[in-house]
């Protein structure tokens, strides 16, 4: 394979290109690095098949040069603040769905025909099916991020469909592991080193999520592009659990030895477009062989050991 990975020096994108580089493919990751980090490359930046491009996916001339020569597109770039999107609901736009679009554009003019697009369980709204499958209807959308990820979807689909491109579509739960630089185990933590007497926590604490373990996120994402060769693939990602925050904050607390005072702003979501529930069905996935290898609770304790061994994380994002 020659993979292009937009956001290849983030989170899942640094992660995925270290497991595309061990199994023998050729790697170029595109970053702006406005929140990816070259420090996550390191291993890469060795290695005689990886290259780093710098550039930004709303750079169309830009991105199609970078891609040239690749086969397959690993589309990660994103703008994920899903709690600050009514403050700039431009960035959402411009980020997810246009982004999304010039890199269909990009792989129209290079012949890339495939596409893994990272999406996200914020697609479904507030659902009025738990376990939500692939199939579910779609309800009012309640967030700008989910909005421009579906849109992306959309764009996907009907390029599949109209340029003959191959997709697989992936919706998230939330994903937590090594290089973790954003979410609620990253907030708590950084709170509570800072005071570790109080923790103020936005909603009511009993706001029930689903989370991933990076590593299980990239196995099923490997395994479903493997296995499953239709047109388009949509496929759920998450474990076959949910935990509540207080839950969550239980189990940092307990790993930090603290015990703070919780302060909660009250009300059953957190921001809005916060969804006060999600749970994904994931038999889908499960059908082709997959199986997540840790818990949610492993998930969180994995991912507060990744970040009290590395607080330098905490110096580039104040």
């Amino acid at each position: 394979m020659r993979a292009f990975v937009t956001g290849g020096a983030g989170f899942i994108g640094s992660t995925l290109v270290d497991r595309l580089l061990a199994d023998g493919h050729t790697v170029v990751a595109y970053d702006n690095l406005s929140t990816g980090q070259e420090a996550f490359l390191e291993d890469g930046c060795g290695h005689a098949s990886f290259t780093l491009r710098r550039g930004d996916t709303l750079d169309l001339a830009s991105l199609t040069d970078a891609m040239r020569g690749a086969d397959t597109v690993f589309h990660l770039a994103a703008n994920a603040d899903v709690r600050f999107g009514v403050e700039h609901p431009r960035k959402d736009l411009d980020q997810n769905t246009i982004a999304t679009f010039h890199v269909l554009e990009a792989m129209r003019a290079t012949g890339a025909a495939r596409i893994v697009f990272s999406s996200t369980g914020s697609i479904y709204g507030e659902a009025p099916v738990i376990p939500t499958p692939e199939h579910a209807p779609f309800p009012v959308q309640t967030s700008l991020y989910g909005a421009s990820k579906l849109a992306g979807e959309g764009l996907i689909q009907a390029y599949c469909e109209g340029f003959g491109l191959q997709s697989w579509i992936f919706r998230f739960v939330s994903i937590l592991g090594e290089r973790y630089t954003h979410g609620h185990v990253f907030d708590f933590y950084r709170r509570l080193q800072a005071d570790p007497t109080r923790l103020r926590v936005l909603g009511n604490g009993r706001q029930r999520k689903s989370y991933l373990y990076i590593q299980d996120c990239i196995d099923a994402m490997f395994l479903a592009v493997e296995r499953a060769g239709d047109k388009v693939n949509i496929f759920n990602l998450g474990t076959d659990e949910y935990c509540a925050v207080n839950d969550s904050i239980g189990w940092i607390t307990g790993h930090l030895g603290v015990s703070p005072t919780i302060e909660y702003t009250g009300g059953d979501r957190g921001w809005i477009g916060d969804n006060p529930f999600i749970f994904l069905d994931t038999a889908k996935i499960r059908a082709l062989g997959w199986r997540p290898t840790l818990s949610i609770r492993e998930a969180v304790v994995r991912t507060l050991e990744y970040l009290q061994a590395h607080p330098e994380l905490f110096e580039v994002r104040t």
